[in-house]
């Protein structure tokens, strides 16, 4: 068998791209590896059209401050803010050496805002409003009750509404609106031009780990079926909801007890130039009693390979595929004895998250373009057409009190002595992968870290420390990725 590979990623997604991205800077003269079942890069989760591409910073996403008996925490929205900002502060580094090109290419200024009705939703937003409006990663909120202010925030809001109904809305011009898939195609050519090595259409199905500590992966050719194999030192699982099953079958110890559970998402969508010229903004409204955190509604400026469109949802569905393009077997699958107590626990512990997943599929077209009219009351059903977004993997596991949950989130699992490490979850994902695969380098590669210090503060400058820790480097890190990336502060 030939030389092993230094590094192997499996899966063409953001995060992939981005631990090979940093790895290339730090280790240079290391030999990488990208294997991606589908013909290109970015297809899945990635995809610009299978997200909402807000680039998840808790200025507007109500579900990261929830009201806590009568007070506001504020710890999940400060927590997720100061990852994106890493991520901003990596984009910002990439660009500014010409390692990524014209930033409007994958990240656009559009600023963000909450929108809510009703007495109690309009005195929480106010109490939002308070508990952020001085934090130093949350500059410039603003808000207002007022329905003339909101109408020149976001014309579609307004008109229709019945001017007896309590309305309040925040919002925050520094926002932006980030195309993941160009970003990641950006990367990934960036890693090709310097040395990594793409496969695409290479299905991977095994992961063995043999004597010497390295990893046989290997698979098949999509076309043709002609087997493959190949060994590395360090295997990354960047697969999507695929990661879950390719874990499985590494073996490793520390996958036991996960289980998955996928959520299938829809939008609704306008290209009609009339329409989006009328909205300027990703507004995030609070979701329904007993939905679950993914579900929250919003209405969206998308900008995608120079295009604006307005995009409105998520409108749940299900399917047991774990990708798009995967299988339907995916889901069955999946279950193991040592996760199947988990999985069945997690679903009964979770009757209300099935029931609602029951509601939207039984949703009639009607139905779903009556929920858009609730954020902008006068659009017509005809002026819109239904997508079909990505595929979301929900973690299902056991938590420190050994109870079965499903976890909204995202989680890295490494094993085989940090020679493998995947990515289990989704939300707020691809916001958040440069600081999620600063977690893998620590995780996997402890004897190195200490070393790659200076290059990483070098390329985050924040790297090691909290920006709310820090008012006036918040302040500096802010303006200066702003102004390198376009967008507002």
């Amino acid at each position: 068998m030939s030389e092993p590979v230094d590094v192997v990623l499996i899966g063409g997604g953001v995060m992939s791209a981005t631990l090979g991205s940093l790895l290339q800077q730090l280790e240079p003269d290391w030999s990488i590896t990208i294997l991606e079942a589908l013909p290109e890069v970015a297809q899945e989760s990635s995809n610009p059209w299978n997200n909402a591409g807000t680039g998840h910073s808790a200025l507007c996403e109500l579900n990261y401050t929830p009201e806590r008996g009568g007070a506001i925490d504020i710890t999940q929205a400060v927590k997720v803010n100061e990852q994106f900002q890493v991520s901003r502060q990596y984009w910002s580094y990439l660009v500014s050496t010409g390692l990524l090109p014209e930033p409007t290419r994958f990240i656009n200024p559009v600023p963000h805002l909450s929108f809510v009705w009703g007495a109690d939703n309009v005195e929480y937003l106010r109490k939002r409003y308070e508990a952020l409006k001085d934090h130093p990663l949350f500059p410039g909120l603003e808000f207002t009750e007022d329905a003339r202010v909101i109408r020149s925030w976001a014309p579609l809001l307004i008109p229709g509404r019945k001017k007896s109904q309590p309305i309040a809305a925040t919002r925050i011009v520094g926002g932006s609106d980030v195309d993941f898939g160009a970003l990641t195609a950006n990367l990934v050519d960036g890693l090709v031009e310097r040395g990594a090595t793409l496969r695409t259409e290479r299905k991977v199905t095994g992961l063995k780990r043999l004597k010497d500590g390295t990893w046989r992966v290997s698979g098949r050719h999509v076309v043709g079926g002609t087997p493959f194999e190949l060994t590395a030192r360090f295997v990354f699982v960047g697969a999507g909801g695929a990661a879950l099953n390719l874990l499985q079958r590494s073996g490793i110890k520390e996958i036991r007890g996960y289980g998955g559970f996928p959520i299938s998402g829809q939008f609704l969508r306008t290209d009609d130039p009339a329409i989006v010229a009328r909205h300027q903004g990703k507004v995030y409204g609070k979701a329904s009693v007993g939905a679950p955190p993914m579900s929250v509604p919003h209405l969206d400026t998308r900008v995608v390979d120079g295009q604006v469109s307005l995009l409105f949802g998520p409108y749940a569905g299900f399917t047991p595929k774990f990708l798009k393009s995967g299988s339907w077997w995916d889901l069955f699958g999946s279950i193991r004895w040592h996760n199947l107590g988990t999985m069945i626990a997690a679903g009964v512990k979770n009757l209300d998250l099935v029931w609602y997943l029951v509601t939207e599929l039984l949703a009639t077209a009607r139905k779903r373009h009556a929920v858009l009219q609730q954020f902008a009351p006068t659009t017509k059903q005809g002026d819109w057409y239904r997508i079909t977004a990505g595929q979301r993997v929900q973690i299902m596991k056991r938590g420190a009190d050994g109870k079965a949950v499903i976890q909204f989130g995202t989680e890295v699992v490494s094993g085989g002595e940090g020679t493998i490490a995947g990515l289990l979850g989704a939300s707020p994902g691809a916001s958040t992968a440069v600081p999620i695969m600063l977690d893998v380098l620590a995780s996997c590669f402890p004897d190195r870290i200490e070393g790659w210090k200076p290059a990483l503060t070098r390329m985050i400058p924040s790297y090691g420390t909290k920006l709310s820790d820090a008012p006036k480097k918040a302040a500096k890190e802010l303006k200066d990725t702003a102004a390198t990336l376009g967008l507002a502060v």
